[in-house]
């Protein structure tokens, strides 16, 4: 093994995209909560719907269930990454909800008055923060195998090619 390898060797285990995977269930129990938060108060969730959108309290459900099984998922290696896909897909198809909840009137019918100014402040807070918790989704989204080889390039199904070709420098 020469010098280079041992240093690439001992890097990965620095790898922080490496490292984050640990947070995956972490990850996954915060969906997991807030998906169950959907049916504890399915109301309070609704209210944040656009009022454009059909049924309220049927998307408050059929969102706490993709929360939930989302949430189990990405907390799975084996389901990790189309669970990850799958968060990223629904913290955009909530996007809107986020916005109406930002813009609108419905925090003043929510909330008692010394309240609102706080949690609309949050709510707007809240858009720009979805964008990180896409970019926390994607990095469990993609693929684990596209790992740089001794040559530098993306590892191949075989890899033996550039390892073979770098342990003979």
């Amino acid at each position: 093994m020469t010098d280079a390898d041992r240093v690439r060797t001992e890097g990965r285990e620095d790898d922080p995209a490496k490292s984050e995977r640990s947070l995956a269930p972490l990850m996954g129990a915060t969906y997991v909560v807030a998906g169950i938060a959907h049916f504890l108060i399915p109301r309070r969730f609704a209210e944040a719907i656009p009022p454009s959108f059909p049924r309220p309290i049927g998307l408050v459900y059929l969102s706490g269930i993709a929360e939930i099984l989302l949430g189990i998922g990405v907390a799975i290696p084996r389901t990790r990454r189309p669970s990850a896909w799958g968060i990223v897909a629904l913290l955009v198809a909530v996007f809107p909800a986020n916005v109406h909840l930002a813009r609108g009137d419905v925090l003043a019918d929510l909330l008692p008055d010394r309240l609102v100014a706080p949690a609309r402040l949050a709510a707007l807070i809240r858009l720009p923060f979805q964008g990180v918790l896409i970019a926390w989704a994607l990095r469990y989204a993609r693929p684990d195998d596209a790992e740089p080889t001794a040559s530098g390039s993306e590892s191949t199904a075989s890899g033996s090619e550039s390892t073979a070709s770098g342990s003979q420098a």
